[in-house]
């Protein structure tokens, strides 16, 4: 039940200024509802995992804390970080997705929407006016109660009107709904961003996954090369009374086994192939990468300070900004307990001629206030009051539980790197070994010494390390690119717009 209190306006310009002067003044008091506080949360002073020599790590503090980064960019990757790699394909692959990729135009549009929102919400702090010219011709009754024999029963009613409408701002409902409208605006302006660097990594990864297989490709028609001077030996061999004809049937089926290795990598390297070519929303039937095994140089990534992560991070900032929006929605369920008090107007000109119709005469004006208060909701207002509130708790867990899920995300990247980096030099000491141990079984085969299976067994030996050297390195250039995309790549919260 609401109850209505309407109050008719004098007149007078001096009183009507005055109301107006108050009215503007409790329109601009302190909006209701807690006001926002991000939610806490203590970053941990250094990274654990943050010990690859592919890792950039900022220079501890002196003792007594003289210094400290001076902003929140030093030491970080900046805008288009793939750059890193100077892999020239790379970046023009890279630079199609903002442009191109579906998906981010998608989120884009969504963005916008929401952008556009903020200003709808926004104009309901202003009045509203409409105007507008009316016509009609009326005849009335001649045996209507009052009527006399002097009253014209046909004529006309030209009206031109306008009318206005303004609900003050009295409790701060609508600028909380301003806040709640900005800050979905930058949530979804931040999971734009985390759609394109997603996609980024996506792309990089994927990039120097199909350069890794070229590389595979280039050590398997190296050894296929090799196997093929191995059979024409044996056969010679053959030929000469020094071998079997096991040795040949040996040497043939090595032979045919690493060239159905490489048939398969190339089938790895086409899905991998496409898989670019979709991101980059090219027409796949027209598009090829020429081949390029993975000889680059690993680069360093700048780690920065863990507390810096909060600022890098776009899901982080989504979270958070939802967390504000919710934090606002409270403001605007406890407003619902105060009178909704509404200004109106209306004026114009009405005459029967049109000759008398816009003149002092013929003008006409109304002004008038009313307010309306619930008094009775069953309990409504309560319970959406407490689900705001519930809802911002939710909102606030789920900003920690993103922020504790993306140091994970650091950490595990770096730990890959790291014992990546490790057993990387551990396999380089396996395949030469295994090289040696080729050579010297060859040396003992063209002498006589050992049978043809020992030189097979040290070649397949040598080809599975030299084939998990290069995934080791192709992983590394993976690991790479997710430590960079879960360092937020070169994105910043001062990147969100205001």
């Amino acid at each position: 039940m609401r109850k209505r209190f309407s109050i008719a306006v004098p007149g007078r310009a001096v009183s009507l200024a005055a109301g107006l002067a108050v009215l503007s003044f409790l329109a601009g008091c302190k909006p209701v509802g807690p006001n926002y506080t991000r939610p806490t949360y203590t970053a941990p002073p250094v990274y654990k995992e943050a010990g690859a020599p592919t890792v950039t790590v900022p220079p501890p503090n002196p003792d007594g804390g003289a210094w400290k980064p001076a902003t929140p960019s030093d030491g970080m990757l900046k805008g288009k970080w793939w750059e890193i790699y100077n892999d020239p394909q790379l970046n023009a692959l890279e630079e199609r997705i903002d442009v191109n990729n579906q998906a981010v135009k998608q989120a884009m549009e969504t963005y916008l929407a929401a952008r556009d929102q903020v200003k709808s919400v926004r104009s309901q702090l202003y009045p509203q006016f409409s105007v507008g010219p009316g016509y009609s011709y009326n005849r009335l009754s001649h045996h209507q109660p009052d009527a006399l024999p002097t009253t014209p029963t046909s004529f006309n009613d030209l009206l031109l009107a306008g009318s206005g409408s303004w609900e003050p701002d009295f409790w701060g409902k609508i600028r909380r709904s301003i806040e709640v409208a900005r800050s979905t605006m930058q949530a979804d302006a931040a999971l734009q961003a985390n759609v394109s660097l997603t996609l980024q990594a996506e792309m990089a990864a994927d990039y120097f996954q199909m350069r890794g297989l070229d590389s595979q490709i280039r050590l398997l028609k190296n050894t296929v090369s090799d196997l093929e001077q191995q059979l024409d030996l044996t056969q010679r061999r053959l030929s000469g009374g020094v071998a079997t004809d096991v040795d040949v049937a040996q040497a043939q089926t090595e032979l045919e086994t690493v060239r159905a290795q490489l048939v398969d990598v190339s089938v790895a390297r086409a899905q991998f192939e496409h898989a670019i070519g979709t991101i980059a929303n090219y027409t796949l039937s027209n598009f090829s990468i020429p081949f390029a095994p993975l000889d680059l140089t690993l680069p360093n990534v700048p780690l920065g300070v863990p507390s810096q992560l909060l600022e890098r991070r776009p899901d982080i900032a989504a979270a958070e900004r939802q967390a504000q929006a919710a934090n606002a929605q409270i403001g605007v369920a406890i407003s619902a307990y105060y009178p909704t008090i509404t200004l109106n107007g209306a004026g114009g000109f009405q005459s029967t001629h049109g000759g008398t119709w816009i003149q002092g005469p013929s003008a006409l004006w109304s002004l008038g206030a009313s307010a309306t208060e619930l008094l009775f909701d069953a309990g409504q207002r309560h319970a959406l009051t407490d689900q705001a509130k519930h809802l911002y708790e939710a909102q606030a867990a789920g900003y920690r539980n993103t922020v504790f899920s993306a140091f994970q995300d650091v950490e595990d990247n770096l730990s890959t790197l790291r014992t990546l980096n490790e057993e990387e030099a551990v396999e380089k000491r396996a395949v030469d070994a295994a090289q040696h141990s080729l050579d010297l079984s060859n040396q003992r085969y063209k002498g006589g010494v050992t049978s043809y299976l020992e030189v097979i067994t040290a070649e397949t030996t040598l080809l599975m390390n030299q084939r998990t050297l290069t995934d080791l390195q192709t992983r590394q250039f993976a690991s790479s690119v997710q430590l960079v995309r879960s360092l937020g790549g070169g994105w910043d919260a001062s990147q969100l717009p205001k």
